[in-house]
């Protein structure tokens, strides 16, 4: 695990800080090389999401995800040293068992998988939780709007914020996650205008994924940002390379290559 380096590191102060000075930015990351060239970039969040697994390991949605798994990727991303902070995914079920064994999972995300703060999933019935965590030092990003490992309850993928019961539930659980101690606010698939309002109402900042441009930051699948993702891209992702097309035509060559005997040369 590499040495923390409070000089160096981005860190809850830093991210905290950025509200009302410029846009924050976050991109998830899963492996070694990943972390390397996101952090090179200067990337200020590096998220061992829990959508690795749809995105790396083929799974058909988040809920499949284990803590060991994200254990797994998170000291991956943890040993190429990022100045970024690196926060993990608290993969479903775990922040829905006790309050001992949600602090158990915490804290192997931080001992045995460096990361320096985890994400939950979950508004206000989460606070209590958060609140707990924070005391015994570990750092929280919420995570409010659409929840992907609440899937099966949601029936699927939508919009949130689009009736005024909605609303006020959103504003209810934003509030109540920064009551709580969280650092940051992750809003997923979230009305542009209610992420405004709540951006505008809470004192620490709020990162976007489909949530508009009002948030004080953005978040997206490195995956899709890199042209990677196999299947469906989502409407709110910007793709800023096609590295799946290079990568195919770098295969076929290199077949073609050996079946005909041009390599080893």
């Amino acid at each position: 695990m590499p040495k923390f380096n409070s000089s160096s590191k981005v860190n809850t102060q830093t991210i905290r800080g950025l509200k009302g000075r410029r846009p924050i930015t976050a991109l998830t990351a899963y492996d070694y090389i990943m972390a390397r060239l996101a952090g090179e970039a200067g990337v200020d969040l590096l998220l061992v999401g829990d959508s690795l697994g749809t995105t790396i390991l083929g799974m058909p949605t988040t809920v499949q995800v284990t803590l060991e798994m994200m254990l797994h990727h998170t000291a991956a991303v943890a040993r190429a040293g990022p100045s970024a902070m690196v926060i993990t995914d608290i993969p479903f079920p775990e922040a829905h068992r006790s309050q001992d064994s949600l602090l158990d999972a915490s804290a192997r995300c931080i001992r045995e998988g460096g990361a320096e703060g985890v994400k939950i999933e979950g508004g206000a019935a989460m606070a209590g939780k958060i609140s707990a965590l924070v005391e015994a030092g570990i750092p929280v990003l919420g995570h409010i709007g659409l929840l992907p490992q609440q899937v099966y309850r949601l029936g699927g993928y939508r919009k949130f914020g689009q009736t005024p019961v909605e609303r006020e539930t959103l504003i209810a659980d934003a509030l109540a996650v920064e009551e709580a101690g969280a650092f940051a606010l992750v809003m997923e698939m979230v009305e542009s205008e209610v992420a405004r309002e709540i951006t505008a109402r809470l004192k620490i900042p709020t990162v976007g994924i489909g949530a508009g441009p009002h948030c004080d930051g953005q978040i997206l699948v490195s995956h899709d940002v890199l042209g990677l993702t196999q299947g469906n891209v989502p409407s709110f992702a910007k793709q800023y390379a096609a590295l799946g097309d290079s990568m195919r035509e770098a295969f076929r060559q290199y077949v073609d290559d050996v079946q005909n005997r041009k390599h080893p040369s």
